[in-house]
């Protein structure tokens, strides 16, 4: 990097009466925090140096005592957005610092540190006005950051972070750009991915044969969408789809190519305000849409009927905000060197892939995997080397964790004695890296059924165990002995620990809420989950630590006809429950849209116990009420009947009263009987009652059974804290239902805030398990 960068604070021997030297952990490279460093040394007087290692930041400062204090305060207080600071070790006893002001040093590698590598970022305010500036070098140009905003996981090689070793390296500095970049006191000094237009990357459009670049490419792209035209946009983890949001045949087009029926489509739009005339927005939301991570948020629709084919029979829209350069020069509807090309004001930006494959992130990747689906390709020539999709939000809660959030790290609320890795389950992937007391959770990878997907696991682990320097000792891994990611561990040649899918649910949960070792109650309610007998849990009531757990009560089992199939025709469950159940469907009407021989045939499976795994899986019981409300017979996104369910519930809730449910003892568990419960659906439906209505008693049932298991464990187990953990937890009404229960009878109440509910959160889980069986010198 060269010699020093210096001057600054100079004082005189006879003024030191202090010396400190400290070192800081957190995200406190690539956020500006540097510079932060040395302008608050100069203003206070004081001499020294700042440093980027691989382990994080030391600082050495000398001067009066009382300014050396406060030095250390403001430290804290007043670092820069984008920090983190998780670590101040401060060394009273330092040596004289031999400099004559104050000086930013070279980056010092450190290959057995680990220093935690801040996500991409939202443009910034100041880089927004810059590109909007007439005035400005950098006016249009779709590449404006600075310290404060802009690409950095997707970007970065290998730590610390300097450009040259980032993918910016290919693009040398014009002048004027370094000398922002070797300017301490410049918003852009080390700002890895600073560049302007005469020096940094370039845009083109390719349509059919035809190639433009710079803005006329951007003009035309405008023009495209407003045409009706989805264009394949690259942006900084990968590309998205776009189409405009309120052209329904353009929409319904992206629908077709893609192969995406129902699932509901994320929608950017140009502002706020456009948001707030389509759906509900509290100051709280605002908040989260306008943040550097600008996830993609759920929000409630203001008119049912708006934007049609965004999301099909559903109450929320995902919205999020413009968050690159070029998100605004395609969405900003009042420049004047724009608005010969009029944009719509929202667009859908949806991930750029075929269903079940990875995000495309290379451009002749995309023209050739994505040619199918875009009329047009938006590229530039700014590698991508981390895949990144968009994170997802609602109200507190985190959906799925990837660009803005992912690679930070979580805090663990112990140390590991040991690295390890921890690969996450077969849907909803993530794997987590673990050191010290820090869990380097990964981006958001999808479902490991094809060969692009599993690639892009086995890559990405690659990545993370160079950047973080975390060579893993031993591998957690879910207990299903058929996921590619167990297979994936088993190959790995170290000491394996395999963790129940329940149990890592709760774990995460714990971990998410910096929990110490204790033992709570455990509501684990998903879909699917490999059980310690061999069947297929989700309905469960642990109790439940890091170190172990006790299966308090589930769900009964019942019958799942044709097992992975079922679980995509939701009819086939609702036929096989009854069935099992002796309970009588005859002529209700989900049946009338499926033959008599398809029944009979589920009928037969279950009686011969032919392909019927047996499952207490709370996700499926969703599954088969809402195939008995006739809402839906089969889904083609994952969830999709409980989601609609829980949508068409909503409106008769204030008014609905709970269905009853019981339990019985099944050597030494609590076995819950689903019989009285589906009896009460199935009279209700015959009665005329409305579906909606319906939904809603079996929403309050379902609370009241937590409420009631929780209760009895209680008095059991003489605990008091709760950890709600699952993807059914997603389920707003039934999350918040439950909560206010157990609240008011006196539970402490845990839920997840910095890693999803669902699968998305289980390698944390996993790797807060596998410490907690290393620490007892257990490995398997």
């Amino acid at each position: 990097m060269g010699g020093l960068v210096g001057g600054a604070g100079a004082e005189q021997p006879q003024a030191m009466t202090a010396a400190l030297r400290l070192s800081v952990r957190g995200v406190v490279q690539g956020v500006g925090f540097r510079p932060f460093v040395y302008g608050l040394a100069a203003e206070l007087g004081l001499r020294g140096w700042v440093r980027n290692t691989s382990g994080g930041v030391e600082i050495a400062v000398q001067g009066p005592a009382a300014a050396v204090e406060q030095f250390q305060l403001r430290l804290r207080s007043e670092a820069p957005p984008l920090a983190r600071l998780d670590a101040v070790d401060a060394h009273e006893d330092a040596a004289p610092v031999d400099c004559a002001g104050f000086a930013i040093l070279p980056s010092a590698e450190q290959p057995e540190s680990r220093q935690a590598l801040p996500p991409d970022a939202a443009l910034c305010p100041a880089c927004e006005r810059e590109l909007f500036d007439p005035s400005d070098r950098r006016y249009l140009y779709p590449f404006i950051s600075c310290t404060a905003c802009g690409p950095r996981f997707t970007i970065i090689s290998r730590l610390p972070c300097d450009r040259e070793r980032t993918v910016m390296a290919a693009f040398p500095f014009c002048p004027a750009c370094a000398a922002e970049y070797e300017n301490p006191l410049d918003r852009r000094f080390h700002a890895q991915a600073s560049a302007c237009p005469a020096c940094g990357p370039r845009f083109a459009l390719k349509e059919d044969a035809a190639e433009l670049s710079g803005l006329t490419a951007i003009l035309r792209a405008r023009r495209l969408l407003r045409e009706g035209r989805i264009v394949a946009i690259k942006g900084i983890g990968g590309f998205h789809l776009a189409c405009d949001a309120g052209n329904a045949a353009a929409v319904a087009k992206l629908r077709r190519r893609k192969h995406r029926p129902d699932k509901p489509f994320a929608l950017m739009a140009a502002d706020l305000a456009a948001i707030r005339a389509a759906c509900q927005c509290s100051e709280a939301e605002a908040e989260l849409l306008r943040s550097p991570a600008r996830p993609i948020v759920l929000l409630e629709r203001r008119q049912p009927e708006s934007f049609p084919g965004i999301a099909p029979r559903l109450n929320h829209l995902g919205f999020l905000l413009p968050y690159t350069p070029l998100h605004l020069l395609l969405l900003a509807q009042n420049e004047p060197c724009l608005s010969q090309e009029p944009a719509p004001s929202i667009l859908v930006m949806t991930s750029a892939n075929r269903s079940g494959e990875p995000l495309a992130a290379d451009n002749d990747e995309a023209l050739s995997r994505l040619a199918p689906l875009a009329d047009a390709f938006l590229l530039h020539d700014r590698p991508i080397l981390a895949r990144c999709d968009d994170s997802v939000a609602q109200g507190t809660a985190l959906l799925r964790r990837s660009r803005g959030h992912a690679p930070a790290p979580l805090r663990l609320p112990f140390a590991a004695s040991r690295p390890l890795l921890a690969v996450g389950g077969e849907l909803k992937n993530t794997f987590c890296l673990a050191q010290g007391d820090q869990a380097f959770l990964s981006q958001h990878i999808g479902g490991l059924t094809n060969a692009e997907t599993c690639a892009a696991f086995e890559q990405s682990i690659a990545q993370f165990s160079s950047l973080f320097h975390i060579q893993p000792e031993c591998v957690a891994h879910d207990l299903h002995p058929q996921y590619f990611s167990t297979r994936y561990a088993q190959r790995l040649g170290i000491p394996c620990v395999a963790v129940q899918h329940h149990h890592a649910h709760i774990a995460a949960c714990m971990a998410d809420n910096g929990l110490s070792e204790r033992q709570l109650i455990g509501l684990a309610f998903d879909g699917t989950g490999y059980g310690s007998d061999g069947t297929i849990w989700g309905g469960e009531v642990l109790l439940a630590s890091y170190a172990g757990f006790e299966r308090f009560a589930h769900l009964e089992y019942l019958p799942l006809p044709g097992g992975d199939t079922a679980i995509r025709k939701p009819w086939r469950i609702a036929v096989g429950y009854a069935h099992a159940l002796g309970l009588d469907i005859e002529g209700l009407p989900f049946l009338r849209r499926i033959s008599r021989q398809e029944e009979a045939i589920i009928r037969q499976q279950v009686d011969k116990q032919i392909n019927t795994p047996r499952t207490s899986s709370m996700g499926r019981l969703f599954d088969a009420v809402a195939s008995l409300l006739d809402i839906c017979n089969e889904i083609s996104y994952e969830g999709q009947a409980a989601i609609e369910l829980e949508t068409i519930s909503q409106p008769f809730m204030a008014s609905a009263a709970a269905y009853a449910v019981n339990w019985k003892e099944l050597r030494g568990t609590l076995g819950i009987s689903l019989k009285p419960l589906l009896q009460a659906v199935i009279d209700d439906v015959r009665a005329g009652t409305p579906a909606g209505l319906i939904g809603a008693r079996f929403h309050r049932a379902i609370a009241q059974l937590a409420l009631a298991l929780c209760e009895h464990a209680r008095r059991a187990a003489g605990l008091h804290e709760v950890a709600l953990s699952g993807g059914v937890w997603q389920n707003q009404l039934l999350r918040c239902l439950a909560c206010a229960g157990l609240a008011e009878a006196g539970f402490i109440v845990y839920v997840h805030r910095q890693v999803p509910a669902n699968d998305g959160g289980l390698a944390l889980g996993q790797a807060a398990v596998a410490q907690a069986a290393l620490s007892q010198g257990f490995l398997c």
